[in-house]
């Protein structure tokens, strides 16, 4: 057995004898984990785009919310 299926091995056995507590403790660090890997995850054209987008917020090349909802109100029609 390899040292990360032991690992695993360990970990799942120390959850199902884990408090409450402790539970939410590793759910909690699990979520956090999974949150910060979204953006490596990304395709490098959005990633581009999203670049590119907080570029020309910086640069002030932005409308207001209350301008959007006008322009693009046909669309918002539920």
């Amino acid at each position: 057995m390899s040292t990360v299926e032991l690992l695993r091995k360990e970990v799942k056995d120390y959850i199902d004898h884990a408090d409450e507590k402790v539970v939410k403790m590793i759910h909690a660090m699990l979520e956090t984990d999974a949150e910060e890997e979204w953006w490596d995850r990304m395709p490098d054209s959005v990633k581009e785009d999203v670049k590119a987008a907080l570029n020309e917020a910086d640069e002030g090349k932005i409308i207001p919310h209350t301008e959007a909802q006008k322009r693009y109100k046909k669309w918002l029609v539920k």
